[in-house]
């Protein structure tokens, strides 16, 4: 019987993956779990088929950590095109307004992006993975039933125009997690005057995870068949390096394990934090722990 990988082999944690245009997110974890012989993974946030880039992978009892990537930050570099507006607000959609032609003009585009920089509400695509009534829209959407979406509060740290080449202007977008890069370019094109959707779109980051990490899915299947997957694995305890490592013994570990709260030095080096991470002195990633007291936390998610 073939051992699922994290099962006592040490493998829990998070491949990044380049998904590639034309997979939904579904796909890559499907076909992550066949490579690794495991049905113990779970993406880090939805790409749209269009897109490619980083999906960072959870794999193991790294899925448990998951909890803390839900607002994550993201940056993307796409393209948009003017001259039109689409139902799903990319090019997959179909057109909902005349195809106009436009020739683009850097300086008058630059203004309307103060628009979509700092913080606003923003509205979802109607073709998105957000829920109505316990439903995704995209299902909705595809049943022609009429789809009303609230606006979300997010936050674009940078909107930068990169270039202009006649009807498409190519974008870097720095921003919070739940940011919808379609409705910004379907936005802007409303605020031009000749509509617009989304042609390309790469994340080039996902939280602490960049492109620079990535493996493509033939890369991947190549290091299974070398048996080097764990070459692709950022280890759990590697997770989240916005929360302290605190480094504990065995009976403390086993300690926590059973639900039991622990201490952190008062002499860390790291200043007082909400989470810390127990990590035993091999590096492997016992629990994340929440303060209960000051230098006294509470694990919250035991790996």
């Amino acid at each position: 019987m073939r051992k699922e990988i994290g099962e006592g082999i040490g493998l829990d944690g998070v491949i990044v993956i380049d998904k590639p245009e034309g997979w939904t997110s579904h796909d890559v974890i499907a076909k992550t779990r066949r490579i690794l012989g495991t049905k113990r993974a779970g993406h880090l946030g939805t790409l749209d088929p269009i897109a490619t880039g980083v999906l960072p992978v959870v794999i193991g009892r790294a899925t448990r950590l998951a909890q803390f990537y839900t607002r994550s930050d993201k940056i993307y570099e796409g393209i948009v095109r003017f001259g039109w507006s689409t139902d799903t607000y990319d090019r997959a959609g179909e057109p909902t307004s005349a195809k106009t032609p436009v020739t683009l003009d850097a300086a008058r585009l630059e203004p309307l992006l103060d628009r979509f920089r700092g913080e606003f509400l923003q509205t979802p695509p109607p073709v998105s993975a957000k829920k109505v009534g316990g439903q995704r829209a995209y299902v909705l959407a595809r049943k022609a039933e009429p789809v009303q979406l609230e606006p979300v509060k997010i936050r674009v740290f940078e909107l930068t125009l990169l270039d202009v080449a006649g009807a498409d202007a190519r974008l870097r977008a720095h921003c919070s997690g739940g940011t919808y890069l379609r409705s910004i370019a379907h936005d802007l094109g409303q605020a031009l005057g000749c509509g617009a959707h989304l042609l390309e779109l790469r994340r080039t980051a996902s939280g602490e995870f960049e492109i620079g990490q990535a493996r493509t899915i033939p890369q991947l299947e190549a290091l299974a068949a070398e048996e080097r997957l764990a070459d692709a694995i950022v280890p759990a305890a590697q997770m989240l390096p916005g929360f302290p490592s605190v480094f504990v013994d065995d009976p403390t570990a086993a300690h926590i394990r059973n639900g039991r709260n622990f201490p952190a030095s008062p002499f860390r080096a790291q200043s007082a934090s909400r989470y810390v991470k127990a990590v035993t002195r091999l590096g492997d990633l016992v629990a994340i722990g929440e303060a209960v007291l000051p230098n006294l936390y509470h694990p919250v998610v035991v790996l």
